[in-house]
């Protein structure tokens, strides 16, 4: 479900080009699509993330299938630029509900290998940018993108709307009693309200994913810079994403022996290290193999904070609490890719960028390092 329903996010950017010639726009304008669809997904995050939490997740991935249909089925129909970013805010607030509510969702039903279902959940996320791009242009063929936009509409309602009656299936009380003892005993052990706890975990959200974005979004860029073409460049990003699902399922693996904080602090350093590796001006294959390194070091980060929601705070509160980080960390793509498209204009490259990136990725390593201090020194008080 989550790989069908991600395709929101991934849809308009294949499309982009054919959008531009189509309505005769410049390439500016060609990327609103976009930023109204992750506005959407951003938004989405952070309201459905609530819903789950009063409705369980069945209605509302029902309802994230009827607005990825209307998003794109409207967009598929409609003749002016304003129509079709409208439209895409409902294709964005379509695909949020695969991301954070299922993640939300997923963490609810383990206690012991919680780390890896949510990885699970999270690399759908990947999986689907990766998967779509292709498909999303053989179905568009010769009758062009509102041909493939029509199919994607019926694509999600046929994936999602059985699947989310496959998890209408409800906790029992006992259980959630049980977990919310088991969060109440973690919480202790921390020592800091759940308000300060998610508002750290949502300043480290921006901040890593300010650090993240640098690649991801301006790779195919980079390529371009030094001479590789745009071709090589969305492979590298292709890559990218699918060394971040084996990052995720790794660290969901090590988050169930370790916990989440060890395993956002393992992941920052690494991200962080991997991020300085474009500062070298290599050949193609190096240029590669960093991509394929980057995306092995930074995957399990985003998955970590559901973990981490999940360890310290009530079960009921889930949805909405995972919701909001995840729309913190939406937030922090979105400033970081502009924030090195700044920098790489007022600089002619991307080295600033990518110090921008470490200097973020910082705060991100100092709240983790704290909140384990924390915990380290509230056990040693007690003992």
């Amino acid at each position: 479900m989550a790989i069908a329903g991600s395709v929101g996010i991934w849809a308009s950017v294949v499309v982009m080009p054919s959008i531009q010639s189509e309505l005769g726009l410049n390439r500016a304008d060609a990327t609103y699509p976009f930023i109204a669809s992750m506005l959407g997904f951003a938004t989405g995050n952070l309201l459905m993330g609530r819903a789950i939490d009063r409705w369980s997740i069945t209605p509302v991935l029902m309802a994230g299938a009827v607005l990825s249909a209307i998003g794109f089925a409207g967009s598929a129909m409609s003749t002016d630029l304003w129509q079709l970013t409208v439209l895409h805010v409902f294709a964005g607030l379509g695909a949020s509900v695969c991301f954070g509510p299922l993640i939300a969702d997923a963490s609810q039903w383990f206690m012991v290998r919680r780390g890896i279902a949510v990885a699970i959940a999270a690399s759908g996320n990947y999986l689907s940018g990766a998967f779509w791009p292709p498909i999303i242009v053989w179905i568009s063929g010769p009758d062009g993108w509102r041909t493939g936009y029509v199919l994607l509409a019926v694509a999600c309602l046929v994936v999602l709307i059985p699947g989310a009656l496959l998890l209408r299936r409800q906790i029992d009380e006992v259980s959630n009693a049980r977990a919310t003892e088991a969060a109440a005993s973690q919480a202790a052990s921390i020592n800091i309200s759940p308000r300060t706890l998610q508002a750290l975990l949502a300043v480290a959200g921006v901040a890593c994913c300010v650090a993240m974005s640098m690649p991801q979004v301006h790779i195919v860029a980079l390529s371009i810079d030094r001479g590789f073409g745009a071709a090589a460049g969305a492979d590298m990003l292709s890559l990218m994403l699918l060394g971040g699902v084996v990052s995720r399922l790794i660290s969901g693996w090590l988050a169930d022996r370790l916990g989440g904080l060890p395993v956002l602090l393992l992941g920052s350093v690494l991200q962080m290290s991997a991020l300085c590796l474009f500062l070298i001006n290599g050949g193609l294959t190096s240029l590669y193999l960093i991509s394929l390194i980057f995306g092995l070091s930074q995957g399990g980060i985003v998955p970590s904070y559901a973990i981490i929601v999940r360890q310290f705070m009530p079960p009921k509160e889930a949805g909405r609490r995972v919701g909001l980080v995840m729309f913190s960390t939406v937030l922090g793509m979105a400033l970081g890719g502009y924030l090195s498209g700044w920098l790489y204009d007022a600089t002619g490259s991307y080295a600033a960028a990518v110090w921008n990136g470490v200097g973020w990725n910082l705060i991100n390593a100092s709240i983790a390092i704290f909140l384990l201090l924390r915990i380290t020194g509230r056990r040693q008080a007690v003992a």
